[in-house]
């Protein structure tokens, strides 16, 4: 099964860790630092070129990405929810 993050991107639903609120993560201090730190390591991917709403925390043999996706982290939860509910 894959989620659609944005038009162009598409992610193995079996890599994903979690699925963040661009906002709500970003209000702690731990939270601040982790994006930034993913862009020192080339860990982030741009899924889209508008203002990110929430990103996607993916692993897969051991490398981790973090994506950017212009969509609110409850789109993409519902997304990934009724994904398990048609398969």
């Amino acid at each position: 099964m894959y989620l659609r993050i944005s038009n162009d991107c598409v992610i193995p639903k079996s890599d994903i860790i979690g699925i963040f609120d661009m906002d709500n993560t970003t209000v702690s201090r731990q939270g601040r630092s982790f994006l930034p730190a993913a862009e020192r390591s080339g860990c982030i991917v741009y899924a889209a070129d508008d203002l990110p709403k929430s990103y996607v925390v993916t692993v897969k043999d051991g490398d981790m990405r973090v994506y950017l996706s212009s969509l609110s982290s409850k789109v993409l939860q519902n997304r990934a929810r009724t994904a398990e509910v048609l398969a």
